[in-house]
């Protein structure tokens, strides 16, 4: 994995450089701004992915800052991460949480055709013009949010957020797992943790990638 100091200041963990597909997987945040992490969602997952694809680069994404009151801030590390794969011919987005937000407008390149939204967040300001024409996978696990006390985002909203994209003429296919809370693992330590549904997350998102021709 080759570790990349992008033009923001902020990093990227990049398999596979030089492919022609990419996944650009970006993470969420919180309404605490907190120094960039990796994702432990982003990163249970790419280590099960990148194996089964080999013919796609693997990219994760770590924000200078995370959080939701910073999103210009974070859409622009997504947009030096994209900048720093100029030899990508095509690009699927992957965003868990706030990095729906960050996908969506990310997808203004060109070289992106498809979006897959792990719990994402959609704001109501955030134009989904770019999005025409691509296909869209969102999946949203069915107890996330309702829980007193655990932050994340309801999958009413991220239904809502479907309906808008396919007005916008996005190809929208919408998932939600029965029993998933928000985010497929948690960090202890150096081990990162299943949380429940782990296995439907991992799942879903190869169907998805499968969609978009990977």
């Amino acid at each position: 994995m080759q570790e990349i100091s992008l033009a923001t200041g902020a990093q990227m963990r990049l398999a596979r450089p030089g492919a022609g597909t990419v996944v650009m997987c970006v993470n969420g945040g919180g309404a605490t701004a907190r120094p960039g992490n990796w994702s432990p969602t982003i990163e249970w997952l790419v280590d099960r992915l990148a194996p089964r694809y080999p013919d796609a680069a693997f990219a994760e994404v770590k924000y200078r800052v995370r959080s939701w009151k910073m999103l210009p801030s974070c859409i622009a590390d997504g947009a030096a991460a994209l900048a720093a794969v100029p030899d990508a011919e095509r690009v699927v987005m992957l965003g868990f949480s706030m990095g729906g937000a960050v996908s969506i407008a990310c997808s203004a390149d060109a070289r992106v055709t498809d979006l897959v939204a792990l719990a994402p967040w959609i704001p109501e300001e955030l134009s989904l013009a770019a999005l025409a024409g691509d296909r869209v996978t969102i999946i949203h696990g069915s107890i996330d949010g309702v829980i007193p006390g655990v932050p994340g985002v309801r999958p009413s909203h991220s239904l809502r957020g479907a309906d808008r994209l396919r007005a916008a003429g996005a190809d929208v296919t919408y998932r939600r797992i029965p029993g998933a809370v928000h985010g497929v693992a948690i960090r202890r330590g150096d081990r990162l943790v299943p949380l429940p549904r782990a296995g439907t997350w991992l799942r879903d998102v190869e169907q998805a990638l499968e969609r978009a021709g990977l």
